[in-house]
């Protein structure tokens, strides 16, 4: 489980082709290495993956190609960066909201627009995905909880505010038009959208 509040941000060292997966090894700095073990689970991007192998400072993963086909992680190569979140643990303040780190898909960035100390970034995405984001619900990008401010049911698309703070926490700072961005829809949100749909036909 984990809450959408990044933690820092890793480097990605070696990305290793096997046959049926693919590992990812990532720098990570020592505030995020804390008692990490094998077996493990870390969000990468908001992907929920475990740790395989661990070092001084780098932790190796392993993520199939179900995960791949369904995230941004089968674009990685040695040099980006990722969002990092350890997974929550009891007594841990919950400054998020509550992501199992299963991602629903992946959209792409329509627009960013950087007015002074609060950039507008614009996603597309399928239609039939917008029935799950309103105005001020919750959704996840890239494993960082955010607010939903504008939603497009027609055209498909949406939009979420940053403000200083988690740009200088993400990567979202760096992203570009374009950039593929791993989505989670909040699941409170999906369970009754998809109930309220079945008792209808």
């Amino acid at each position: 489980m984990f809450t959408g509040i990044i933690r820092g941000i890793g480097k990605v060292v070696k990305v290793k082709s096997l046959e049926g997966l693919t590992q990812f090894q990532i720098f990570l700095h020592n505030a995020l290495l804390l008692d990490v073990q094998k077996g493990a689970s870390i969000a990468i991007d908001g992907v929920c993956l475990t740790v395989v192998d661990s070092t001084a400072n780098e932790v190796t993963f392993d993520a199939i190609n179900e995960t791949l086909n369904k995230t941004n992680l089968k674009l990685l190569k040695e040099g980006d960066l990722v969002n990092i979140e350890r997974a929550a643990r009891f007594g841990d303040e919950i400054g998020g909201h509550i992501l199992s780190g299963h991602i629903f898909g992946t959209v792409n960035i329509q627009s960013i627009e950087r007015p002074p100390n609060n950039w507008v970034i614009t996603l597309e995405c399928p239609p039939e995905w917008t029935k799950y984001l309103f105005p001020k619900g919750y959704v996840a990008l890239n494993g960082a909880s955010l607010t939903v401010v504008d939603v497009d049911k027609q055209g498909g698309g949406f939009s979420v505010h940053m403000i200083p703070e988690t740009l200088e926490a993400t990567t979202f700072g760096f992203k570009k038009e374009g950039a593929l961005i791993n989505l989670e829809i909040e699941t409170q949100t999906q369970i009754i959208v998809d109930t309220i749909e079945r008792m209808q036909l």
